[in-house]
């Protein structure tokens, strides 16, 4: 059962535009250590997938720097292993900027590709899954696309892929729409499909004119294509907004969330290793409920926070609620509460910054406060 695994690095910059300015999606930072790809490229290592292309398309120095040849996922290969894909138009005009596009983007690595099938995945699912299972229940159901879904209580006007399933586990609809509330079932991003039906499917689309994979692959195919959903349960978040991010993030604080995630079956999530020192915690700091990184010198207060490596925390300093990234430095006396602050940030002494749970209050890389 040979399996080639897809991530789309760049699909969803413009989400979270504060964090992407300076990077791309999948390399975001995330949980004191991890950077989201690194959630994607374990679940595909974890389940046997030893070829992985990484589409990217801007903003990808820091993503190659973390992921280097893949020898921390063990895709540090002579056959296979981690392969970059960067964009082949000619200028930002011919760049893609949907799934569909994407796709068409990589259409000759994927021929001269010789697996049997492969699996796609967004870079913003922070979640730990067994894809071994997707593409078992996807060759039982002789399906053409099996898609990964979730049930979700919606909430916002956030855009949505809701999908209808019947009794057998079979797509009979799907709609992208802002209007949806309560509990459905959603299009987790995630989907199987067979390697020579997907490049027919391609040269079909390409013909017809065909722009979106949702509106005119899947909408459009239910009918016509073998679709099929996979139902994901356990541990689940999808990193849409500055607001989720802060959220998701916060939710590593409860070992039980922390567990599921990072050891879900015996399944860890890895990342690029660095040697630091261990964190230097003064005789006056307090830390409550917080994930300390290595290299870190806290000598003021520090709860209900995530702390990246080699993050400074001065004397009389107070953090609380808040997600402080690599080599920051918080002066003393100076109060941080339901904060973001990207990598070397520098906050001065005395200063007061607070957002709110909801709207959490950003602070930009290099930016000095």
């Amino acid at each position: 059962m040979k399996t080639l695994g897809i991530i789309f690095g760049n699909l969803h910059d413009k989400d979270i535009g504060e964090l992407t300015a300076v990077r791309s999606l999948a390399s975001v930072p995330f949980g004191g250590r991890f950077r989201l790809i690194d959630f994607v490229l374990s679940n595909m290592v974890n389940s046997g997938i030893s070829k992985v292309g990484v589409i990217t398309k801007n903003n990808y120095q820091s993503l190659m720097d973390h992921v280097g040849s893949g020898k921390h996922w063990d895709l540090s290969r002579k056959n296979g292993g981690l392969i970059i894909l960067p964009p082949y138009g000619g200028g930002d005009k011919d760049l893609y900027s949907h799934r569909l596009g994407a796709i068409k983007n990589i259409e000759p690595f994927i021929r001269h590709c010789d697996e049997d099938y492969v699996v796609f995945s967004d870079c913003d699912n922070v979640c730990n899954i067994n894809l071994s299972n997707v593409i078992a229940s996807h060759i039982d159901n002789h399906a053409d696309i099996t898609l990964v879904t979730r049930k979700k209580n919606l909430t916002n006007k956030k855009p949505r892929t809701i999908v209808d399933v019947n009794g057998d586990g079979k797509v009979v609809g799907v709609i992208n729409t802002s209007k949806a509330s309560g509990e459905n079932i959603v299009f987790a991003n995630i989907f199987v499909t067979n390697r020579k039906f997907l490049l027919n499917m391609l040269d079909t689309s390409t013909e017809l004119g065909y722009a979106s994979f949702t509106n005119d692959i899947l909408a459009k195919g239910c009918n016509q294509y073998n679709i099929y959903a996979y139902m994901q349960d356990g541990y689940f978040a999808n990193i849409d907004s500055l607001s989720n991010y802060y959220k998701h993030s916060l939710e590593l604080l409860n070992k039980d969330i922390r567990d599921e995630l990072f050891y879900r079956d015996g399944a860890n999530i890895y990342t690029k290793v660095r040697d630091s020192a261990p964190a230097r915690v003064g005789s006056a700091a307090v830390i409550h409920n917080s994930l300390i990184a290595d290299g870190c010198d806290i000598q003021g207060e520090v709860s209900n926070s995530i702390l990246f490596r080699g993050v400074k925390i001065a004397k009389g300093a107070k953090i609380t609620n808040s997600i402080i990234f690599q080599d920051a430095v918080i002066g003393e006396n100076s109060s941080l509460n339901c904060v973001v602050a990207d990598k070397l940030v520098t906050v001065l002494d005395g200063r007061t910054l607070s957002g709110h749970e909801t709207h959490p209050y950003f602070i930009s890389k290099h930016a000095v406060i």
